[in-house]
């Protein structure tokens, strides 16, 4: 049997090993466009920042040692063409030029996403960088060196990363976000004001219902973002405004949401019965509702990865789905969320009631004790959870794991007030805070 695996990051590298395991016999190769595999793009900024220093942590494995699962590895290869009818695969050897032409049994789509590039004018200055991957990230450490005025565009999670990074390094950081908060696709405001407050205490300049017009530079190299509202001076600029699935290649071969996200089945299967798909570059099955989304994590790329190793020679095992469930730390702050925020909820013309619950994460008693703030959703009907908030200067954050969970299994809001939680208070209150939001919800 011959794999072809395109893209090598977080699900490519997860399917490789898993097959290279699976099923020694299979002939297996990987196309890669950079020069590494499996950067954890999460840890991006902590990179900038300087809180990691060997960036050599955050590969988790490289082409050695996939060649060394009996792998052929064709790095800096860019495939430009996928004829599904001939099952071929057309790619350009980019350091040699050379064409290269191969044959497959079976395709691995794991090409992931790409920083959305609006069209904006002066984009294409100097010291306009995006944020994705570890050649992206050593750029912009090396141009942050000479800049004294860094302005984020994005207020997602790479964004408020960059922006925190920025401020400790002592620029001057301007976060610029067309919403009217940051943080909005995972957290509704009352947890966002917090993160906000936080910033313009510290300096940052928030300049949120601002949509960029252009950059403008001298001498070829950005010195000035221009809005709708206003002007904001930079020597530096980070776009982070999101993320689009790479899949131009099987485009109008295999189902896709209409933003071009790879739809899968159960098994990691597209509609191409020789084509599999996991990662960015795919809709998951979003527990919620039921239906597909997009929320390109890395948890989700490791584990759809990992599913197309058990299921690419037969259906093994299903994919449970995902909760889209993740969680930051910025600066004394910790939070986290899964599933339906109210805003999100809204967004998705989904109904949902809320309960909101604020106490000590354990006894006052104890030496200290931060404040936790939670919120669960819930459908009004059914009662079942549908999503759940955190945030405290405490590290509560695994909670929303578990709520991942409930989530998960159909858990109600009554049964929550319920579930057997241990007590001690070095970590937790008689009741913890999970329950008291199920009690505080019951009919």
């Amino acid at each position: 049997m011959k794999i072809a695996v395109i893209g090598s990051t977080h699900a490519g590298t997860a399917a490789v090993k898993n097959m290279a395991e699976l099923y020694p016999e299979a002939e297996i190769t990987v196309y890669e466009r950079n020069d590494n595999v499996s950067f954890l793009s999460c840890g991006l900024a902590l990179y900038v920042g300087g809180v990691v220093n060997d960036p050599q942590g955050l590969f988790y494995s490289s082409p050695e040692a996939l060649q060394e699962l009996g792998v052929t590895m064709k790095m800096q290869h860019d495939v430009e063409n996928i004829d599904t009818e001939e099952q071929t695969i057309e790619a350009t050897n980019l350091v040699t030029g050379e064409k290269v032409y191969d044959a497959y049994d079976k395709l691995v789509m794991t090409t992931g996403s790409w920083p959305v590039t609006p069209p904006i004018e002066g984009i294409d200055l100097e010291n306009v960088l995006l944020a994705k991957n570890y050649n992206q990230a050593n750029t912009i450490i090396e141009r942050a060196k000479h800049a004294e005025k860094v302005t984020v565009v994005g207020g997602g999670y790479i964004g408020v990363e960059l922006v925190e990074a920025f401020e400790k390094a002592g620029k001057e950081v301007t976060l610029i976000d067309g919403a009217d908060r940051i943080l909005n696709k995972y957290l509704d405001p009352e947890f966002t004001d917090m993160v906000e407050e936080d910033f313009r205490n510290r300096g940052i300049t928030l300049a949120l219902n601002e949509t960029v017009k252009r950059f403008e530079g001298i001498d070829g190299q950005v010195k000035r973002v221009l809005t709708n509202e206003g002007t904001h001076d930079a020597d530096l600029v980070i776009m982070c405004v999101g993320f689009r699935p790479n899949t131009d290649l099987l485009k109008g071969k295999v189902d896709m949401l209409e933003n071009g996200a790879i739809k899968v089945d159960a098994y990691m299967k597209t509609s191409d019965e020789n084509i599999y798909a996991a990662g960015d570059c795919c809709a998951v099955k979003y527990n919620p509702t039921g239906g597909h989304a997009y929320i390109p994590l890395a948890t989700n790329a490791v584990r759809m990865g990992t599913l197309v190793a058990r299921n690419i020679v037969r259906p093994t095992i299903q994919y449970v789905g995902t909760q889209g469930t993740s969680g930051l730390h910025i600066y004394d702050l910790n939070m986290a969320s899964t599933g339906l925020t109210e805003t999100s909820a809204s967004m998705m013309d989904v109904h949902v009631k809320s309960v909101t619950i604020e106490d000590t994460h354990r006894p006052a008693f104890m030496p200290t004790a931060e404040q936790v703030k939670m919120k669960v959703s819930y459908d009004p009907d059914s009662r079942r959870i549908l999503g759940a908030q955190v945030i405290s200067q405490a590290d509560v954050t695994q909670s929303i794991n578990t709520m991942s969970v409930c989530i998960q299994t159909g858990m109600t809001i009554d049964e929550l007030g319920f579930v057997d939680f241990f007590f001690q208070p070095h970590f937790n209150q008689p009741w913890n805070f999970i329950n008291q939001a199920g009690l505080s919800a019951a009919q």
